[in-house]
């Protein structure tokens, strides 16, 4: 029965020039044998191609020539394939499209307007023109040679672009999207539950994405998938489907109303909410900042979602700073909660932001007492002194506060809110906390 699962996942598989194709070890005509291995019996070998697949055609969020080429078998190993290989799949098709996003895109989401704008100015044909112009004046003999190497790759499908070879890929995956869809009724909740997340990223086909995440939350049983599908709609719909999300919030589960709440102050804070009347009394903001709050202070729910790499705390805060402006004070309160249950690594990447979303306007720290601040301003920078990003990504944290006309260093922090350094605590479930001590 696998047998004639890979077989029919495959159809196709040896009609592509694998060997003209590259991936991050050079030729990609190693790429159908793993991919034949996914499909295999032997559990082992399935589980040694799908990690050799992430390191060669997704190697450190690199995509290559081979890669969009590799995508159309892996979705139809995710709808047909062995039930072992369907989760594994999905993940390697969501990194594939988006790389790790969740590390700087949220809650916002995919901006594919200025990521296809970027990509159009790195293209092929105007590569290849410029190594054309190089070559035609290039003397140095070793520089020719590394142009002429570099002319073969661009012309044989190499990406000499990253965001171009990105894009890529993430085309091929959203071509792909129709066929997966049917896996949002799959009875693995795990399966359905990598399919929202994967369908989170694609807000040009949220028209017809969100009505169908929207249709699978009216009989969801799982309350991952629920909350999974829930944030999903909010990175991919309109405005108009925003006020299908608004009844989640009086949810009796507290991460399905985290999950409307976070969706929801995606839409609110957008430039287009006002013109579509979803804030006009203020009440729909207070809701989202005092679930968000909530969730802010209390228990992580377990299980979380797929997003954050699954900390609820660190979304929570990248989803109140956005807020800050309707509330100060309660939100930079709800943020300081919020990271008592962040990993130190995400904490280094959100200080930066909630400087400066706290401090709309400089204050110089010289004439202008600590006492003089707003209490949430007083209450984050307490917290910051004490436990702030001061080596891990230390420079865009100071870059910033010398931006508002605050103290710079941790010393002079320290002193400035009159705390004590506490010094970083690293997490013992966070593989890559303390890795900069």
């Amino acid at each position: 029965m696998i047998k004639e699962q890979g077989e029919d996942c495959l159809a196709g598989v040896d009609e592509v020039n694998w060997a003209g194709l590259f991936h991050a070890y050079g030729s990609a005509q190693d790429v159908p044998g793993q991919l034949r291995s996914v499909c295999g019996d032997d559990e082992v070998a399935r589980k040694a191609a799908l990690s050799k697949l992430f390191s060669n055609i997704f190697h450190q969020g690199t995509r290559y020539s081979a890669s969009p080429h590799a995508v159309p078998f892996l979705a139809r190993i995710a709808v047909a394939g062995p039930r072992t290989a369907r989760v594994g799949t999905l993940w390697l098709l969501t990194r594939l499209a988006v790389d790790w996003h969740d590390e700087y895109t949220l809650p916002h989401g995919i901006d594919t307007v200025a990521w296809r704008a970027v990509a159009a100015e790195n293209s092929q044909e105007q590569f290849l023109a410029w190594y054309d112009e190089e070559l035609a004046t290039e003397q140095d003999p070793d520089r020719r040679s590394r142009l002429e190497e570099g002319r073969t790759y661009c012309a044989e499908g190499g990406f000499i672009d990253s965001r171009a070879g990105g894009l890529a890929s993430y085309d091929a995956v959203r071509a792909e999207l129709p066929s997966l869809t049917c896996l949002l009724d799959d009875p693995d909740p795990e399966v359905r539950t990598r399919t929202a997340y994967l369908l989170a990223w694609f807000p040009e086909e949220g028209r017809w994405i969100a009505p169908l995440l929207l249709a699978r939350l009216e009989h969801e049983p799982d309350s991952r998938t629920a909350a999974t599908a829930l944030v999903a709609v909010g990175l991919v719909c309109d405005h108009a489907l925003a006020r299908d999300l608004r009844p989640w919030l009086d949810n009796p589960h507290p991460l399905l109303r985290w999950a409307a709440a976070t969706a929801l102050a995606r839409l609110t804070t957008d430039v287009h909410a006002a013109d579509a009347g979803l804030n006009d009394d203020g009440k729909l903001v207070e809701q989202i900042i005092a679930v968000l709050t909530e969730a802010a202070a209390g228990q992580v729910p377990a299980p979380g979602t797929e997003f954050n790499e699954g900390n609820l705390h660190g979304y929570t805060a990248r989803t109140l700073i956005t807020l800050i402006p309707h509330a100060p004070d309660t939100v930079l309160a709800g943020i300081t909660d919020a990271f008592g249950g962040t990993p130190n690594r995400q904490i280094a990447g959100l200080a930066r932001p909630v400087v400066l979303a706290a401090f709309p306007d400089a204050v110089d720290h010289t004439l202008t007492s600590f006492t003089e601040l707003g209490a949430g301003q007083q209450r984050i920078l307490r917290v910051l002194a004490e436990n702030g990003p001061w080596k891990h990504y230390g420079e865009k944290f100071e870059l910033a506060l010398r931006e508002r006309g605050l103290p710079d260093t941790q010393p002079a922090l320290c002193t400035y809110t009159d705390t004590t350094a506490a010094g970083r605590i690293t997490d013992p479930n966070d593989p890559w906390d303390g890795w900069d001590e």
